[in-house]
């Protein structure tokens, strides 16, 4: 079994489509990476991944909305391709098998973080929807899904 986990920013507002009459969640996840060069240069690398999060109730996606910090891991599939150029080219899918907003607000993460985690899906589909991303980033809050679920809560009303 291979396993992809990333921390990340929400690079737009998530996507919610039933496909054969199963929900999916799709959303893009960017996490940038600063590093040196060998000649001391300091240069960022961005990953982007392309998510599809196959789940019964979609509560959750009021949630994945642009700019959010988030931690998702799941299955990945590598698909390549020719880009616009004619050059190969490659991107990275996951199929999420579980998900935690992490950060408290969309400004950032001045509040402190609270982890709060979404159970994972019982299906085995493997589908992404093509085209339906695009690319920025910066973060933002953290519910559980069972705390989405109920009626009346709010953040005061919680364990943590």
């Amino acid at each position: 079994m291979i396993k992809l986990q990333i921390i990340g920013n929400l690079g737009k507002d998530c996507i919610v489509k039933e496909v054969n009459g199963k929900n999916v969640i799709n959303f893009s996840v960017a996490h940038s990476e600063k590093f040196r060069d060998a000649q001391g240069t300091e240069k960022e690398r961005t990953t982007w991944v392309e998510c599809a999060y196959w789940i019964e109730k979609t509560n959750v996606a009021q949630y994945l909305t642009k700019g959010r910090t988030v931690y998702a891991e799941g299955y990945p599939q590598a698909d390549a391709y020719a880009n616009k150029d004619g050059q190969p080219a490659a991107t990275l899918r996951m199929r999420v098998i579980n998900i935690q907003l992490l950060s408290s607000n969309t400004g950032g993460n001045e509040g402190g973080s609270t982890q709060q985690q979404y159970p994972t899906s019982n299906t085995t589909e493997n589908s992404f929807e093509k085209n339906s991303y695009t690319q920025a980033a910066s973060p933002t809050s953290v519910v559980n899904k069972s705390d989405v679920e109920m009626d009346g809560a709010n953040a005061s009303d919680l364990p943590f």
